[in-house]
C-alpha cells in the first residue's frame, strides 16, 4: 500500500497536464501512486495520462465516459486510492520539488494527523511566483518554548481558529484515507466544490498540522481557468453554502462555528461580486438577491457587524442592493484615483521645492567638518563606507559623521551617527555642503559635487564580472545603462578604492577619469585580522550555530540572465547528505533580500510580520532570518530554524546587516561567483566553488578571469559533485589549500587588518602616502581562527566516498596532519606546508611600503 494517493483530474488543461504529472512522478519521494482521472477531456488529456502509465507503473490512469466535473473526477479517484493518505493536484497545478519527502516527514514527527495543511505559491503567465501572502498562519511553533502559541504540533480546528482565513481549496492539505472514509466525505457537484468540502473536514479533524512550506504551485491562466470564466454556474457557490450549513446543522456540536463560517460566507459572496468579468450581464441581479436570501437566512443572532466599509458592504449585501453596492465601490474607486492625483501633485511640488532648496545650499561655504557616507542603494551601515566611517569616528573625532539610510535600516546605525532619510530636506543639504562624500555606489545624478568637496569611491568588491564600460556589448547585465551619465558620475570621484593590482587594472580601464586610485585594501575585511575566537564564538551564539558543527556559509550571486531568483541548489538535499555535523548558512545576493520577493524552488513570498524574509527551503520549512538587525541583534526573537533534525540545520542570513560577520562564524564559504570570494580568502579557510551555469553566466555578463581554473578552491559543476567534495573531504584537503595560498596571494595583498587607517589617514588627514601604516606581508598575518578545526562524520557521498572515521582530522597521504599554526590560523584540516611559495614582485608606486620589503604576489590575469 502507497504513503500517498495523489489525485489528478484533468480536463482541458493539456498544455499544461505534462507538467503537472512529471512534478508528482520527479519527486524524490518515491511511495505514490498517481491517479490521473480524465474527466472525458475534449482535447488531448487522456492520451497523455495514458501515455505517462505506459511509462510508470506508478500512473493509474482513469477515464470517465462522461464530463462529471471537478468535484465527481476527484470522487472517482478518492474510490481507487489505496495510500494512506489523499492528495489532491488540480491538472494545470505543479507540486514543488521536494514537496512529498516534505509531506512525508512533517506527517511521521506529527504523529499521522488525520489532516495536514501546507502552504502553497501563485504561478502567474510570466512565471512569477508570489507565495500565500497569508503564510504566517502556517507557522510551525517551537514545541520546546511553553510561550509560543503554536508550540501545540497537533490540533484541533478550536485550538488554532486563525486556519480558517486560509484558500478555502482541497489541494493545500494532506487527508487520512481512513478518516475520509469513516466520515463519507465527497466532493458535491458544481463550482466551487471545495467550499463543502473543505469547511466539513476542517471542523471535523480531531488531528490537524501544519507544514509551513510551499508545496503547491497554483498557476494562474491568463484565460480559461475557471475563476476567470463568464458563467452562470459562479451561482453555484450558493448551493455549496446551503450544504455547508445543513452540515453544520445535522452536528449541533458544531453550533458554535456559524458566526465564523456566516463571515466567510458574506466575504467569499463579496468576492465574486467584485472580480470583474465572473458573473454574466443577466445574473448580477440574480446573484444579489441570493446573496441577500443567503444573508438573512444564515445570518447567526448577535452576529458581529464589521467595522469601516466592510459594515456597508455586508449590508448593502443583506438588502441584496445590487445596484447601491456597486454606487459604494465606484465611490471607492473614486476616492483612491482622487487620492493618487493629489499624491502626484504634492509629489511634483515637493520636488521642485527640494530642487530650489538644494540650490540655494550650493550657494552656501562647504562644512570642512561634516563626512556622509552612504553604501549599498542606502540600504543601511555596511561594506567599506562602514569599516571607513567608524575609523573617521576614531581618528579623527572633530568630523561629524551622517549616513544616508532609510527608516528600515536606522537599526543598523552606531549610536552618536546622524541619519540621513535619502530625498529630504536634510539630505540634500549635507550633499551640497559635506567636505567628505563617501559611497561604495554611486549617489544620486541630481548631485553635483562642488569644489572643496571630496568624494571617494570604495567600491564594494573584486570584480570577476564585467563592469562598467565593458557592459556594452553585454545587454542582459546592462539592462539600458546610459554609459554617458556613467561617465558624468565618475567624473566626481576624487579617489577610487583598490584591494589588489586585479582591481586597479579594470577599475582604471572602465571608469576612465582622473581620479586617484588608493591600492589599500578593502577596510570592511579588516576585522578579519582582529576578530577573537571569542568574539567568532559569540556571533555564532547569536545566529544559533549549534555548537561543534562546521558553518558553511552558502553565498550565491546574481544571474543577469535570469529574471527573478532561481536557486542553485536543492538545500534540503543538501543538509540530507552533509549531515548534522554541518550547519548552512544561507545568503542570498542583496538585490533580493532583506524584503524584495525571492522565488525558491518551492515558490515562497517573503514576508514575515514586518521582520524580512523567511527561508523556504526547497524541502522543509522556514528558515532563519536575522532581518538585518546587525551585531545587535538578538536572533532568538525572530529565528525560525528549519526543522531537519537528523540533517544539517539551514540557516537564512540574508538580512543580516554585516557580511563580515558572517564570514567571521562560518568555517567555510560555498558560493558560485560571488566577490565575497575574494574577501573570506582573507580568513585563510576553505572555499568551495560551485560553478553549475558557469558558461551561461560569463556569456550573459562577462568575467575578466576563469575562475574555474584559477580558483579559490575545489570546484563542482553539478549538485553531485558537490556533496562528494564535502563527503570525501576535498572541500578543506591539501589541494583546496594550494589553490586557496594561490588565490590569496593575487587578491589579498593589502588585507592586512589597516586598510580603513590609510584611508582616513590619506583622504581625511590629508597625510603623505609614505607615513602610512606599512602593509604587513601575508604570511605574518594571523587572521581570526576558525571556530571548528576538526572535521565531523560525513555520510557517504554518491560517489560512495566517506568522511572522516571520528571527529578528528586523521593524519595520510591525502589528509595530513595539521600543523600547530595552522590551526591557530583557523585552517580546517589544509596543510599550508601543501601551498606554493609566494612570488615577490614590486608594489603600485602610491601603495603603502610592506615591512619587511618583501612584496607579495599581485599580477592580473585575464562571476
Amino acid at each position: 500500500m502507497p504513503r500517498f494517493s495523489v489525485i489528478v483530474p484533468a480536463y482541458e488543461v493539456q498544455p499544461y497536464l505534462n507538467d503537472c504529472l512529471r512534478s508528482v512522478l520527479e519527486q524524490d519521494f518515491t511511495d505514490l501512486e498517481l491517479i490521473a482521472v480524465d474527466d472525458h477531456s475534449p482535447d488531448a488529456c487522456g492520451a497523455i495520462i495514458d501515455e505517462a502509465a505506459a511509462c510508470d507503473p506508478r500512473v493509474r490512469p482513469v477515464h470517465l465516459p462522461e464530463n462529471a466535473g471537478l468535484g465527481r473526477a476527484r470522487n472517482a479517484g478518492i474510490r481507487r486510492a489505496t495510500g494512506d493518505y489523499l492528495l489532491f493536484l488540480d491538472g494545470d497545478d505543479t507540486l514543488a520539488p521536494g514537496s512529498l519527502r516534505a509531506i512525508a516527514d512533517r506527517l511521521a514527527r506529527t504523529g499521522e494527523p488525520q489532516v495536514l495543511v501546507f502552504d502553497y505559491a501563485r504561478v502567474d503567465w510570466t512565471g512569477e511566483a508570489v507565495r500565500n501572502v497569508r503564510a504566517e498562519l502556517l507557522r510551525q511553533g517551537d514545541p520546546e518554548d511553553p510561550e509560543d502559541p503554536h508550540a501545540r504540533q497537533v490540533f484541533r480546528l478550536d485550538q488554532r481558529p486563525e486556519l480558517l482565513r486560509l484558500l478555502m481549496v482541497a489541494w493545500n492539505k494532506a487527508y487520512r484515507r481512513d478518516f475520509v472514509r469513516k466520515e463519507g466525505f465527497a466532493f458535491p457537484p458544481g463550482f466551487y466544490e471545495d467550499t463543502p468540502w473543505t469547511f466539513p473536514v476542517l471542523l471535523t479533524a480531531e488531528s490537524i498540522a501544519v507544514l509551513d512550506r510551499v508545496c503547491v504551485h497554483y498557476r494562474q491562466r491568463r484565460r480559461g481557468g475557471i475563476l476567470r470564466t463568464t458563467s452562470r454556474r459562479h451561482l453555484d457557490v450558493f448551493e455549496q453554502y446551503d450544504r455547508v450549513f445543513r452540515f453544520l446543522d445535522a452536528r449541533p456540536g458544531l453550533a458554535h462555528w456559524r458566526p465564523a463560517l456566516f463571515q466567510r460566507m458574506v466575504d467569499h459572496f463579496g468576492v465574486i461580486a467584485a472580480a470583474p468579468g465572473r458573473l454574466p450581464v443577466r445574473a448580477r441581479a440574480e446573484f444579489f438577491r441570493r446573496a441577500g436570501a443567503h444573508h438573512r437566512r444564515y445570518r447567526p443572532l448577535g452576529a458581529a457587524t464589521p467595522p469601516g466599509r466592510a459594515r456597508w458592504r455586508g449590508l448593502l449585501l443583506r438588502l441584496g442592493a445590487r445596484r447601491a453596492y456597486h454606487l459604494l465601490r465606484g465611490a471607492d474607486r473614486l476616492r483612491r484615483r482622487t487620492a493618487e492625483c493629489g499624491l502626484t501633485a504634492f509629489t511634483g511640488a515637493r520636488r521642485a521645492a527640494l530642487w530650489l532648496h538644494y540650490r540655494v545650499q550650493r550657494c552656501r561655504p562647504v562644512d570642512p567638518g561634516l563626512a556622509v557616507f552612504a553604501a549599498y542603494w542606502h540600504r543601511g551601515y555596511a561594506c567599506h563606507p562602514a569599516a571607513i566611517e567608524a575609523k573617521v569616528r576614531e581618528l579623527a573625532p572633530g568630523l561629524r559623521t551622517a549616513w544616508i539610510t532609510t527608516p528600515e535600516y536606522a537599526h543598523t546605525l552606531p549610536p552618536g551617527v546622524r541619519r540621513l532619510h535619502p530625498g529630504s530636506a536634510a539630505y540634500w543639504t549635507a550633499l551640497a555642503r559635506a567636505r567628505f562624500l563617501v559611497n561604495n555606489v554611486n549617489f544620486t545624478q541630481g548631485m553635483r559635487k562642488r569644489p572643496g568637496q571630496i568624494h571617494l569611491q570604495t567600491h564594494h568588491g573584486t570584480p570577476l564580472k564585467h563592469m562598467g564600460l565593458d557592459l556594452r556589448d553585454r545587454p542582459a547585465a546592462a539592462r539600458g545603462m546610459d554609459f554617458g551619465k556613467l561617465l558624468e558620475r565618475v567624473d566626481r570621484w576624487d579617489y577610487s578604492l583598490s584591494a589588489n593590482r586585479h582591481t586597479t587594472l579594470v577599475w582604471e580601464r572602465v571608469y576612465p577619469s582622473g581620479y586617484t586610485t588608493l591600492p589599500y585594501g578593502a577596510p570592511r575585511n579588516d576585522v578579519f585580522q582582529r576578530a577573537t575566537e571569542d568574539e567568532v564564538a559569540r556571533l555564532r551564539a547569536r545566529l544559533g550555530i549549534p555548537a561543534g558543527t562546521v558553518a558553511v556559509l552558502y553565498a550565491p550571486t546574481h544571474r543577469d540572465y535570469q529574471r527573478r531568483y532561481v536557486p542553485r541548489l536543492d538545500l534540503e538535499r543538501v543538509a540530507r547528505a552533509l549531515g548534522p555535523g554541518f550547519t548552512l548558512l544561507v545568503r542570498t545576493h542583496y538585490f533580493h533580500a532583506p524584503a524584495t520577493s525571492v522565488a525558491s524552488p518551492t515558490g515562497r513570498a517573503l514576508d514575515v510580520s514586518g521582520h524580512g524574509r523567511a527561508l523556504d527551503v526547497s524541502g522543509h520549512g522556514r528558515a532563519l532570518d536575522v532581518s538585518g538587525h546587525g551585531r545587535a541583534l538578538d536572533v532568538s526573537e525572530y529565528s525560525r530554524v528549519l526543522d531537519v533534525s537528523e540533517y544539517s540545520r539551514v540557516l537564512d542570513v540574508s538580512g543580516y546587516g554585516r557580511v563580515e560577520e558572517l564570514c567571521l562564524a562560518a568555517d567555510a564559504l560555498l558560493t558560485d561567483y560571488s566577490s565575497l570570494m575574494f574577501d573570506y580568502a582573507n580568513l585563510d579557510r576553505p572555499i568551495v566553488i560551485h560553478a553549475d551555469d558557469w558558461d551561461a553566466y560569463r556569456a550573459a555578463r562577462g568575467a575578466y578571469f576563469d575562475v574555474t581554473a584559477a580558483p579559490p578552491g575545489p570546484v563542482s559543476r553539478t549538485e553531485d559533485e558537490l556533496i562528494a567534495l564535502f563527503a570525501g573531504g576535498a572541500w578543506c584537503g591539501p589541494r583546496s589549500a594550494a589553490l586557496r595560498a594561490a588565490f590569496r596571494a593575487r587578491f589579498c595583498p593589502y588585507d592586512d587588518g589597516r586598510a580603513a587607517e590609510r584611508v582616513v589617514r590619506r583622504v581625511f588627514l590629508g597625510e603623505r602616502p609614505a607615513l602610512l601604516p606599512p602593509v604587513v606581508p601575508l604570511a605574518e598575518r594571523r587572521p581570526a581562527p576558525a571556530a571548528v578545526r576538526t572535521l565531523p562524520n560525513v555520510p557517504a557521498g554518491p560517489g560512495g566516498s566517506g568522511g572522516s572515521g571520528g571527529p578528528a582530522v586523521p593524519a595520510g597521504p591525502d589528509r595530513p596532519a595539521e600543523p600547530r599554526a595552522a590551526r591557530r590560523a583557523g585552517v580546517v584540516c589544509a596543510s599550508p606546508a601543501a601551498s606554493p611559495a609566494a612570488t615577490p614582485v614590486t608594489a603600485p608606486a602610491n601603495a603603502p611600503v610592506s615591512a619587511p620589503a618583501t612584496s607579495l604576489p599581485h599580477r592580473s590575469r585575464p562571476h
